[in-house]
């Protein structure tokens, strides 16, 4: 069910849409009751958990809270991890394991949840939907482009629901947006900007380890999986997203909320034509080998988008879409509407390089075929919405269960998952190379402009 309005709130966004002259308005979008009709007892959902660390403690936690769901199994290489699972979930004998493939084998376990780090994501999803197995899985969807292009395969050939991480997807404020768009309220689309910034160490990624960290109480050798064989590192384990060996930097854990959320705003299903990226390590100059300052330049179709991410500087994640008949700002609660006419507002200042006389035919003829009556000047409309959080989880997390229920497809599926991370994967290339890139759909690679 989508958000409610007022008759007078419907025929007001109506009448903008048709260019009309209003007041502007504040609208409040309200929650979207996704779990009013709450399943019957019996049919319950099971689901596993794969990663129970910051991001998936997370999930956890708001999956739980959910109608006619239940986790009954954990995972997680760390032991700590064990504990804190059970915790969550309030269940001294939650069944706990090191190994996720126990997991894959449960009958007792209708989907799972994937929050590890990239590395692991293309081996986990493959492994789970041969086994049977629905799984959500952390954005960015891969590691790698070729490691996506396994991901996709296997959800395609299994059948299985895969949903990617990317809330935004799923948010009333993201729809409203789209919805807004494609009703032409901004016109011909010129131009995309996108920013998310941090200030603060946690936001760069410092995270401290846990205490008792060591490898007694860690699978290290497993963790580290088809990455380089290094010594035992807390410091690797809490901080990751720091090296391209296990992660994907800034564009995995941020720029995919931007591409992400406007991939579904403007109903683009496709990875971008070219990239080009600048930036640098700046701020953290810890041995970390990805940015921390990473503006991006993409073209989708002949559109550009231009999208920066920056650990030094704290900003708002925002998108503002630039068109022909307005602006449309787009914000963590709200949106805003700003109409634009696309017409003079006044004689064309080209016309004082006329004679005299010319030039006061031309202004006096302007104003008579442009210039409004009395009483009937127009008042340009600007529009705000406010709504709930589209960061929050919950309703993202519903509609997976909710297609694992139906078998009705996800709109951030394998392949949506799949364009979006592409998306990450050649600003970084971009970043690496010092060169723009474009996707080969014919050899599915990454090459140079």
């Amino acid at each position: 069910m989508g958000p409610r309005y007022s008759r007078r709130d419907f025929l007001g966004m109506s009448a903008a849409a048709a260019g009309a002259s209003l007041a502007a308005k504040t609208i409040l979008l309200e929650p979207d009751p996704l779990w009013a009709a709450v399943p019957p007892a019996g049919d319950k959902l099971r689901f596993g958990i794969i990663g129970i660390g910051m991001q998936g403690s997370g999930l956890l936690g708001n999956a739980i809270q959910l109608p006619g769901v239940e986790c009954v199994a954990a995972c997680d290489l760390y032991d700590g991890r064990h504990t804190l699972a059970r915790e969550i979930v309030n269940n001294p004998n939650l069944p706990v394991t090191r190994r996720y493939q126990e997991l894959l084998t449960n009958k007792d376990i209708d989907c799972l949840i994937a929050a590890v780090p990239d590395h692991w994501h293309k081996q986990i999803v493959v492994d789970a939907v041969h086994a049977g197995k629905d799984i959500y899985c952390e954005k960015p969807m891969s590691h790698s482009p070729a490691d996506g292009v396994a991901m996709v395969e296997a959800a395609q050939k299994t059948g299985r629901i895969v949903q990617i991480g990317s809330q935004r997807v799923s948010s009333q404020l993201c729809k409203k947006a789209k919805e807004m768009i494609a009703q032409g309220m901004i016109g011909d689309l010129m131009l995309v900007e996108g920013w998310l910034g941090r200030n603060d160490p946690t936001g760069a990624w410092e995270y401290p380890p846990p205490t008792d960290l060591s490898p007694e109480t860690l699978d290290w050798n497993t963790w580290l999986g088809t990455a380089p064989k290094k010594a035992f590192d807390p410091y690797t384990f809490a901080r990751w997203r720091c090296w391209k060996e296990y992660g994907t930097g800034v564009a995995g854990d941020l720029l995919v909320h931007l591409v992400s959320g406007m991939m579904f705003m403007l109903g683009i299903q496709e990875p971008p034509k070219r990239a080009m990226s600048i930036g640098a390590i700046l701020r953290w100059k810890d041995g970390r080998n990805m940015p921390d300052v990473h503006p991006t330049i993409f073209q989708y179709g002949e559109i550009p988008v231009y999208m920066r991410l920056n650990l030094g500087t704290e900003m708002p994640e925002t998108y503002r879409f630039q068109g022909s008949k307005g602006i449309l700002e787009v914000t963590e609660f709200g949106l805003s509407y700003t109409p634009q006419s696309g017409k003079d507002s006044a004689p064309s200042y080209y016309a004082f390089g006329f004679p005299r006389a010319m030039r006061e035919e031309y202004f006096k003829k302007w104003h008579e075929e442009n210039d409004p009556k009395l009483g009937q000047e127009p008042m340009p409309e600007s529009m705000t919405m406010k709504a709930p959080d589209f960061d929050d989880v919950k309703p993202h997390l519903w509609t997976f269960f909710e297609a694992v229920r139906s078998r009705q497809p996800v709109v951030e599926d394998a392949l949506f998952g799949h364009n979006a991370a592409l998306a990450c994967h050649m600003a970084n290339e971009s970043y690496f190379r010092q060169s723009a890139v474009a996707w080969d759909a014919a050899s599915k690679t990454i090459k140079n402009v």
